[in-house]
């Protein structure tokens, strides 16, 4: 009986774990998120790149902003990125074993600042490395160094090395998702682990203390001015991380639509729907006259019914004249003479055979 009371204990334990699914589903939707708000920019910037521009050259360095506003909002007051609470999660510290705080508790001081980190900073070094090495590789294409040059030698080792690097990193991921797929691991991600935390699933008390708190938070009311200004400032802050995330929470489905719209591997089905109708040839004008003036030999003009002079084609029908002919027929008529397509001078084009 002790042993199947210490099975059960443990099963139960081990419902709150999300599974593999759950977490790499909240791990893509940021991911999704930038490359989809990157392309609303640059279509901003292309549109009016004077007042817009800056959005497009700088727009790493704001989306970290408002990442990290993001993430310190939703850290502070659910104990979950973003992504972790749009999947109804959230982090608990790693040895916290017994009872679990309530999510509006906050995670300790410690593991906070340890995941605000690791959120932002992790993915925003990795992208501006991965920008270094692609202007790297460029520069190193269409160097004007000599090859005896130190610098040379040292990015060239660097680009060399870092696909090895890149690919322990992915791997110590792909590790550790299998680690925690065959339950040998409480962390699907790396940087679960160097945060000293854990993901679980929201209990019904955490939902209705968060559903408590934002329906009856009221600030305390204080008298002193550095405390009003302190309280004035981190509501702001708040209404704008709300705003953005409720922004993000409804458009968040979207978002991912346009990164799946316009990623490379769709370009040819976008072509296909997008592509307009090939519009049918014209109608022939007088075709059996037009027929009727074609001679039987086919290096003879169909006007002047001699030997082509200075063979002349028609760009509009591909019929063959005298330039002289065809000059003076098309000036006149702005037509082709053979099929009556509308034709101008521009339209002639000289032909040169090999024996001239």
């Amino acid at each position: 009986m002790a042993e199947l009371g210490a099975h059960l204990t443990a099963a139960s334990a081990g419902d709150d774990r999300p599974s593999i699914f759950e977490a790499v589903a909240q791990d893509s939707l940021m991911a999704a998120l930038k490359p989809a708000l990157q392309h609303l920019v640059k279509v901003l910037a292309e549109s009016n790149p004077g007042r817009y521009g800056f959005l497009w050259r700088w727009f790493d360095e704001i989306y970290v902003l408002l990442d990290l506003l993001l993430q310190q909002h939703y850290l502070a007051g659910c104990s979950a990125s973003f992504s972790e609470n749009f999947y109804s999660l959230k982090r608990v510290p790693t040895r916290e074993r017994r009872q679990q705080p309530l999510a509006t508790a906050g995670l300790p001081k410690r593991q906070h600042w340890k995941s605000l980190l690791l959120l932002v900073l992790v993915p925003y070094l990795k992208g501006k490395l991965e920008k270094l090495v692609s202007s790297l590789r460029e520069e190193d294409e269409y160097s004007i160094h000599p090859p005896s040059s130190s610098w040379k030698r040292f990015y060239r080792a660097f680009l060399a090395a870092y696909p090895f690097v890149n690919m322990t990193w992915e791997g110590w991921f792909l590790i550790q998702q299998l680690c925690y797929i065959l339950g040998k691991a409480q962390h699907h991600s790396p940087l679960l682990r160097l945060a000293g935390v854990r993901l679980v699933r929201l209990t019904a008390e955490d939902i209705q203390a968060l559903e408590k708190k934002s329906a009856g938070a009221t600030s305390s009311q204080t008298h002193s001015i550095k405390t009003q200004v302190q309280s004035a400032v981190r509501k702001a802050l708040g209404g704008i991380a709300f705003s953005l995330s409720t922004g993000l929470s409804v458009s968040v489905f979207f978002l991912q639509f346009l990164d799946w719209w316009y990623s490379s591997e769709n370009q040819e089905t976008i072509k296909s729907l997008t592509a307009l109708p090939t519009p049918p040839p014209p109608m022939h004008l007088d075709h059996g006259a037009g027929t009727a003036l074609l001679p039987k030999l086919k290096t003879v003009c169909p006007l002047c019914r001699k030997i082509r002079v200075n063979a002349t084609a028609l760009s509009t029908s591909g019929f063959v004249f005298c330039y002289r002919c065809a000059y003076n027929y098309v000036k006149t008529h702005q037509r082709c003479p053979i099929t009556g397509y509308a034709t101008e001078l521009q339209h002639l084009v000289k032909l040169y055979s090999p024996e001239s």
